[in-house]
């Protein structure tokens, strides 16, 4: 067979391993290895993959990902989450829908500091169903709406998915890290504006909580405080050149173990569960990224990313049209795959002919993201829903996925905006030189 037919018959066999749930490392790897093999020799496959996995467990800038999962699992172990919950719904509960639009505000600010969107939804969960239980919410408003501010966990920096793509896309960490805070911000405010309309037409689903004096509104503050710090510390020493993405990490973690200590939170069986976390999820990365790196291999070999580059851009229509594709590809493909899985099957395909269209690579990174938020969200893969069926188990599978609808749109919405204005995106950016 020549190159371009075994390349298709490849991601053929590896969307079937990923339907079967083979893990995705495995499967990108194994079909790495075994189109490389076909085409070049097996000689060469055993060099490539020796080559590869000592580039990928010496790589310096993989260590910003255990750095900022550290920083994560920390805050996460402290409390620090339902801090945040409990100091935005003192000020905000007491709206219709504030205890909805609290877990948003909530969301927003664990993701700052986490960089996990199961993580995030988890967290909020825990702390905001039963709060938005006890004051009669919606099942369907306050499941979908924890889950969907979730999906900001992997927008907001740091992000695990931004970490991944930059290293495979070999753009910097820092500046995707600075490109999604302004979206990140504009999705979070999207969300609550969608609560606010379902609460205004329909006040039943999202009745106000218990009022708060002003002066209990401002005891509250200390916690969106420590948030406050860590974000300034973390994307302030990006955006001065303080920090590299690895250091801000580092800075970050080291600043959660303060705070804990400070407030006497943290424990030594904290810091080993946090470290526990730490190893499994930085080890899943990092073989992750190795058997993406050897199906990126074969894909070279195939030719098929620079024959659709030049297919794509003789095309006779418009660039923005063009991208309008590309991204309902990954629309469509986010709703039955993963993620993380999404974007190490396409953008060593489709990233050559973004840049040849003229589009920032930095800004697709943060459309592609926003792109594959929607698939945590999304039946049937939705695993966001499914980490919040696993709190709230009264609450039919159903339910949860009726309430994501209208957050969804938000999302939709908020993509569009990017498309139509990248210097939303491009805006911190482009402010600093590194």
């Amino acid at each position: 067979m020549d190159p371009v037919t075994t390349g298709i018959i490849g991601i053929i066999i590896l969307l079937i391993l990923f339907a079967i749930r083979v893990p995705v490392a495995f499967a990108m790897g194994i079909m790495g290895f075994v189109g490389f093999t076909y085409l070049v020799s097996l000689n060469a496959a055993f060099e490539m993959v020796a080559v590869d996995l000592f580039d990928i467990f010496s790589s310096y800038n993989l260590t910003v990902v255990p750095m900022f999962v550290l920083m994560g699992s920390i805050a996460f172990r402290i409390g620090m989450s339902k801090r945040i919950f409990d100091a935005s719904y003192v000020i905000l509960g007491s709206l219709k829908g504030g205890l909805a639009i609290a877990s948003i505000i909530g969301s927003a600010a664990f993701a700052a500091i986490c960089g996990s969107t199961n993580a995030t939804a988890a967290a909020m969960g825990t702390v905001a169903l039963p709060q938005m239980k006890r004051y009669n919410y919606s099942d369907s408003l306050a499941t979908g709406c924890v889950a969907s501010a979730g999906t900001l966990g992997i927008l907001i920096p740091p992000s695990a998915l931004l970490i991944i793509y930059g290293i495979i896309s070999e753009q910097s960490i820092g500046k995707l890290f600075l490109a999604g805070v302004i979206p990140g911000i504009i999705l979070a405010f999207a969300f609550a504006v969608t609560v606010f309309i379902i609460c205004w037409r329909n006040p039943v689903l999202g009745p106000p909580g218990q009022p708060t004096s002003f002066i209990e509104k401002i005891k509250a503050l200390p916690a969106m405080i420590e948030v406050l710090i860590l974000f300034l510390l973390v994307l302030g020493g990006l955006m001065t050149g303080w920090f590299s993405a690895t250091q801000a990490g580092g800075a970050g973690a080291l600043a959660v173990v303060l705070i804990g200590l400070i407030r006497r939170d943290i424990t030594w069986k904290a810091m080993i569960e946090a470290s526990k976390d730490t190893l499994l999820i930085t080890c899943m990365v990092m073989f992750v990224l190795f058997g993406a790196i050897l199906f990126s291999r074969f894909m070279a070999v195939t030719k098929i990313p620079f024959i659709l580059s030049g297919w794509v851009g003789g095309l006779p229509l418009p660039k923005a049209l063009i991208m309008i594709l590309i991204i309902f590809i990954h629309l469509i493909g986010g709703c039955f795959m993963d993620g993380l899985a999404m974007i190490m099957l396409t953008v060593p395909i489709l990233l050559p002919t973004v840049v040849s269209l003229g589009y920032n690579p930095i800004w697709f990174g943060i459309i592609i993201t926003l792109i594959v938020e929607m698939g945590a969200i999304t039946p049937p893969v939705g695993i966001n829903v499914y980490v919040i069926k696993g709190i709230a188990k009264d609450v039919a599978l159903e339910t949860i996925f009726k309430g994501i609808f209208p957050f969804l749109w938000a999302l939709i919405l908020v993509a569009i905006f990017l498309v139509f204005f990248p210097g939303v995106a491009l805006l911190l950016p482009d402010l600093v030189s590194f």
